[in-house]
């Protein structure tokens, strides 16, 4: 607490005034953390001083709040091309980053408890930068770093705000972040350490060397390239819900099970159910194999019942026994993208919608997917099947446009594949066209980039489309063969020794847990 307090003199972030009737402050607390390392072992403990922003006024005390953050498709495909290159990944946290941004409006908090000034107790502190807390802190923070990038001859990718990119003949330096935790790459590291002395002059900021944790995620350095995992946020969930224990299972879904919102059972506590689908939702980024069945759970947050419960215990299962996968970054010297599309035609048993998902593959290595509920009613499984190439055909398009501004040119168009006949045969010839007069913007959308050549569709069997994973339970052999080939690979081997065997505790058998014991 005292050197929080000291990082806050030293930056002067306030100073106190009388306070007044016409003065309506807001409060403030000591929130503390126990920082960890990867293996879950104690790093540090850490206090911080936080506003209660909440107590906050709109057009008052702030205006505008956001402030973007790196999108985990460009993090991936920012790792993808360093192990393509072979390049050296940098990592730095910035300590009490908020403090360096400058606060346009005028706000009032209380003094800190525990730290009142003896000689003005009845004093308030009128801040002079923004604070841990305060709705507009991320966003003024954020502002004052993209400044200070800029000021080294980074442009700011248009694709990505959070992304910034150095270019010239000789060096290439992509710098990304997300809020105070920076990641910078390139090919000259002369360069980088150049970047990283600028910045400990304008910031106070530690280098962590290599990156090792980013955002919760391992990056463990292999023979073979890169290695992404979130055991240790898996190991957590699991025993916050008290499923450390259970029997595992091979797929996150049954195939013989469905969903509806009214099944006949028993509801259960929703805060409970919408609290563990929540901490699910972050391991999308190392694990799209989970994507349906989270997507499809979340649709219930509102009024659970037991059937949904029971399926989320199979999930957390799932969890157990892969608790060590994650996404593999290999070498390779292909800079193909292709790009699976899949819908799963009236899956929704509730609205008869349709679920649709792609997955977007560069080299060998999965950058992008998503597996998502739409709202629109396909009339037909070649509709479900082209609105679904739409959307995907969108995403496709942005990563060529990051492409572009990273420099990295592709040696043919994308590839779109759909295990739809029909879908495909439509983006190019308009046959059936008065049947499909309801989706002209899509047909129109899709029908431009081939004929421009920006993109490329094909028909691939079902067999071997890859965003199935992503639009309906699969059996255990679908499973794993598809997980096999979008390069979500079991790190068992790599990850031996290096932690405790958190996926075969001592104790067995699956617990009666109607309820997690513990709001995650």
């Amino acid at each position: 607490m005292s050197s929080e307090l000291t990082a806050l003199m030293r930056h002067d972030t306030w100073e106190l005034v009388p306070c007044s009737a016409s003065i309506k402050p807001v409060g403030c607390k000591w929130v503390f953390r126990v920082k960890r390392h990867p293996d879950g072992s104690i790093d540090r403990f850490k206090a911080r001083l936080v506003a209660k922003g909440y107590n906050q006024q709109p057009g008052l005390d702030y205006t505008n709040t956001f402030s973007p953050v790196v999108k985990p498709a460009t993090i991936r495909s920012i790792l993808t091309i360093v192990v393509m290159h072979g390049w050296n990944l940098r990592q730095i946290d910035v300590h009490n980053a908020f403090l360096h941004g400058d606060l346009s409006e005028t706000v009032f908090m209380l003094q800190p408890p525990g730290f009142k000034d003896s000689s003005k107790p009845h004093h308030v502190c009128r801040l002079k930068k923004v604070i841990y807390g305060l709705k507009q802190a991320p966003r003024a923070w954020f502002i004052a770093l993209t400044a200070a990038i800029t000021q080294l001859n980074f442009l700011q990718s248009k694709a990505d705000p959070s992304l910034f990119i150095y270019s010239t003949k000789a060096h290439k330096c992509y710098l990304l972040v997300y809020v105070d935790d920076l990641v910078i790459t390139g090919n000259n590291p002369t360069f980088i350490d150049t970047v990283i002395q600028h910045f400990c002059h304008r910031f106070h900021l530690k280098d962590l060397g290599n990156l090792h944790l980013f955002l919760g995620v391992e990056v463990i350095q292999t023979h073979a390239g890169l290695f992404l995992t979130q055991h240790q946020y898996i190991h957590d969930l699991l025993s916050h819900t008290n499923m450390v224990g259970a029997k595992d299972v091979s797929t996150p879904l049954s195939t013989s099970q469905s969903f509806k919102l009214q099944d006949d059972t028993v509801p259960t506590d929703c805060s409970q159910f919408c609290s563990i689908i929540e901490s699910l939702q972050y391991l999308f980024f190392t694990r799209p194999d989970i994507c349906f069945a989270v997507n499809k759970l979340s649709q219930f947050m509102h009024k659970s019942s037991q059937n949904h419960w029971t399926a989320t215990k199979r999930l957390l299962r799932y969890l157990k026994k892969t608790i060590f996968h994650g996404i593999q970054i290999s070498k390779t010297g292909a800079t193909a993208l292709n790009t699976f599309s899949d819908a799963n035609w009236a899956g929704n048993l509730d609205d008869r919608s349709f679920t649709s998902a792609y997955i977007c593959i560069l080299g060998d290595a999965s950058i992008s997917w998503k597996s998502n509920k739409q709202r629109a009613i396909a009339r037909s499984s070649t509709e479900a099947e082209y609105r679904a190439l739409a959307n995907t055909a969108s995403e496709t398009q942005w990563l060529q446009i990051l492409f572009t501004e990273l420099g990295l040119s592709l040696p043919q168009p994308p590839m779109l594949q759909c295990d739809n006949l029909g879908a495909t045969l439509l983006t190019f010839n308009p046959v059936k066209h008065t049947r499909m007069k309801h989706i002209q913007i899509d047909l129109y959308f899709m029908r431009d980039l081939v004929s421009q050549g920006r993109l490329q569709v094909r028909h691939v069997h079902t067999h071997d489309q890859l965003a199935d994973l992503l639009t309906k339970p699969l059996s255990q052999q679908c499973t794993r063969y598809l997980c096999n080939k979008i390069g979500l690979l079991d790190g068992s081997p790599i990850l031996r020794g290096r932690i405790k065997d958190t996926a075969n505790p001592s104790n067995s058998g699956e617990p009666v847990t109607d309820t997690p014991t513990v709001n995650t």
